[in-house]
């Protein structure tokens, strides 16, 4: 309430917010940088009335430059005033901005609130030595399935080792036996009837032969 508000029990005043408040000082300054733009124009024609007038009219110079003091005494004035406004506006343009960022951070501060208000601290602790032993599990797991199966290894060697060399030998034995030839009981089977065949047409053969021809025969034998 104002001071005369208080005086004449007048109505409480209603403050207004923090843009209304910019609102209207940006109006003030606008107003006042108009003004400013004037008493400058008035104090440029007071001058070159006062040097048009300067050796002519006395009078009227001294005036003329009486008025442009007065212009310019004003025009101080309104620089001061706009200072003083500025400054308040970007008080309050400060003042707003800070209402906006705390306000946002209540909002966010009631959300985070809603969200942790049917958690239980000792429960997300729990969940999270479930997740870390889990974790550990799935390790070793994929720890087991990447190392070799050591397949093999509970059989003996020397074992091995003699089974190895009786297969060499054994295919050692089968070289030397395809080198040395077939066996007399692999040898191929002689064609008797063919033989008897040949021995008859030899036989035929001599006895169509003349006679002097068998003793020479005969004799060649």
């Amino acid at each position: 309430m104002s001071f005369f508000g208080k005086m004449f029990g007048g109505k409480k005043e209603v403050a207004p917010t923090t843009g209304e408040a910019i609102q209207k000082l940006r109006e003030t300054e606008n107003m006042l940088i108009k003004k400013q733009e004037f008493l400058e124009a008035k104090i440029q024609q007071e001058l070159e009335t006062a040097k048009k007038n300067g050796t002519k009219n006395k009078r009227a110079a001294i005036q003329a430059l009486k008025r442009k003091k007065r212009y310019e005494k004003q025009l101080q004035q309104i620089d001061g005033t706009l200072s003083t406004i500025e400054m308040q506006r970007e008080a309050l343009e400060s003042a707003n901005t800070n209402t906006a960022v705390l306000t946002t951070m209540k909002n966010a501060a009631d959300a985070l609130k809603a969200a942790h208000k049917n958690m239980d601290v000792d429960q997300v602790h729990d969940m999270m030595d479930d997740i870390a032993e889990q974790q550990d599990v799935a390790r070793e797991i994929s720890d087991a399935i990447s190392n070799p199966v050591p397949f093999g290894q509970d059989m003996d060697e020397e074992e091995l080792e003699k089974e190895l060399e009786q297969l060499e030998q054994e295919e050692l034995d089968k070289n030397l036996l395809d080198i040395a030839g077939p066996s007399k009981e692999e040898l191929p089977e002689v064609p008797t009837d063919e033989i008897k065949q040949k021995a008859k047409e030899k036989k035929k053969e001599e006895e169509e032969m003349d006679p002097q021809m068998k003793e020479l025969l005969a004799w060649a034998e």
